[in-house]
């Protein structure tokens, strides 16, 4: 039986709930009315169900559907601005007793080259993104208690935030690794990381447990209930996301509209992040092979749809994205980007280990990072790097008080700005600089206060000359 409420995974996310779901926006998707009822709520800016946003999805009417994406835009714009998140992942270790079909990593793949980074060498890592410019990154490991027990992820944090080189710093570690127990979830927390993200791959728990056919990772329950865990361990930013391509993208998209209804049943506070990934070639992964694959059309719909659902949280694109795709859904929805990504483990100080140690999929964006600010202020947004949420404790709750009353804006608007010139200074090439303080100073004459106004000129003229940085809202 579905119960929102529940803690029991196949409660949460009940089957027959989504089947009868698909059943129902299936017998609606030409309904006028239903549609018309379902738009008028989202224009509340208070998200819509499962079902409701399943019936959008749903729409075979061109005009509404024409609606749809406009209301997306105009959401996202009314929650975060202009602006996007800039952050790079970075890969500790590709060592993984998992049987996962769909990663190179997988446990069978025999040929692949297996590392593990040293503290020293995560150090040329860190050190190569700094001197991108990067803030912010997602940590990224295979699932091995021996070769990556939690002891080597706290390890390797504690090394990624005592790094300083030159005007470098890495202000916040997202993690992306394994679900685990609440005392790993707490250890986690204590070492002062952002968001914990977990994608659940597939909500349907049949296909689960074929494509994860070996490993703890095959305990579809364990791994559905690992933001429960995650939440009692006190880290109250999580990130849901699935792998579109696994399964079919209408049971996906019910499926994580209603993980993310329980989290804001139990707990209160809904996902931080959602992120979109798609099936992508690796190394011994072929994409052909898996027969549910989307369009660029049905994924830019799936973007605005989870936009309209879910107002408040942020959306991610990676670069397993080409830039023409990205490019279409950032004012659907998307508010966080990566840049110059490497998905191989040491590829940042080394490029050449991308060539001897797989990736853990295809990058279809291998612009450098200067590249992706320049094309970003280029269409208006405003490449962000700011972490001072996570630092100011405006978290959790907090964060999502002042991001449903549209009032983070208030502190990330400045923040944007103020981290946007630190790159400028310290990293961009002469014709991003150009361009960012043309846009630095044509945002700052937009800040409606006067106070906030005046004391981000004071931060920019300060960091402009060299009187230090990290100055934040």
């Amino acid at each position: 039986m579905y119960n929102v409420a529940s803690k029991k995974a196949e409660e949460f996310i009940d089957h027959q709930e989504i089947i009868d779901t698909l059943a129902y926006a299936q017998s609606n998707k030409r309904n006028e009315v239903l549609i018309d009822a379902i738009i008028k709520k989202a224009k509340l800016r208070k998200g819509l169900t499962h079902r409701e946003a399943s019936v959008l999805l749903a729409c075979e009417l061109e005009e509404k559907n024409q609606e749809i994406y406009r209301l997306a835009e105009q959401i996202k714009i009314d929650f975060y601005g202009n602006r996007i998140v800039m952050f790079a992942p970075l890969y500790l270790s590709n060592y993984c007793i998992n049987g996962c079909t769909y990663c190179p990593y997988h446990l069978k793949n025999k040929h692949i080259t297996r590392k593990k980074l040293t503290q020293d060498e995560i150090r040329k890592e860190v050190i190569a993104l700094q001197d991108m410019g990067h803030k912010r990154l997602a940590l990224e490991t295979g699932e091995d208690p021996v070769n990556n027990p939690i002891e080597y992820v706290l390890e390797s944090i504690k090394t990624i935030y005592s790094i300083k080189h030159k005007n470098g710093a890495i202000r916040r570690v997202n993690v992306n690794i394994a679900a685990t127990t609440v005392e790993n979830y707490r250890k986690l927390k204590e070492a002062g990381i952002g968001t914990y993200i977990l994608f659940q791959e597939t909500y349907h728990k049949e296909s689960y447990e074929q494509l994860h056919p070996t490993g703890p990772k095959h305990d579809y329950a364990y791994h559905t209930e690992a933001m429960d865990r995650a939440m009692e361990g006190g880290i109250d930013d999580v990130g849901l996301g699935v792998l579109f391509g696994l399964d079919k993208y209408r049971y996906e998209f019910a499926g994580l509209l209603m993980h993310a209804e329980h989290l804001e049943a139990v707990y209160g506070i809904g996902p931080h992040t959602i992120s979109v990934p798609r099936l992508r070639n690796a190394d011994d992964i072929d994409i052909t092979t898996f027969k549910n694959g989307i369009s660029d059309d049905i994924f830019a719909k799936i973007v605005a749809c989870i936009r309209i659902a879910v107002p408040y949280t942020g959306m991610i694109i990676s670069t397993r994205e080409s830039q023409e795709c990205r490019e279409r859904v950032l004012h659907l929805g998307i508010s966080q980007v990566s840049g110059a990504s490497k998905t191989s483990v040491g590829g940042y100080a080394n490029p050449k280990d991308e060539e001897e140690n797989s990736e853990q999929f295809d990058v279809c964006d291998r612009r450098t990072l200067d590249e992706v600010v320049r094309w970003l202020m280029e269409m208006g947004y405003i490449p962000s790097f700011c972490t001072a949420c996570y630092r100011a404790g405006r978290t959790g709750d907090r964060f999502m008080e002042l991001c449903k009353s549209q009032q983070i804006q208030n502190c990330c608007h400045p923040n944007a700005l103020l981290t946007l010139k630190e790159f400028l200074v310290d990293y961009a090439s002469g014709g991003t600089k150009k361009i960012g303080n043309e846009m630095i100073l044509k945002e700052t004459a937009n800040i409606s206060n006067e106070n906030v106004r005046q004391k981000v000129i004071e931060h920019l003229e300060a960091i402009e000359n060299g009187r230090g940085n990290d100055y934040r809202f």
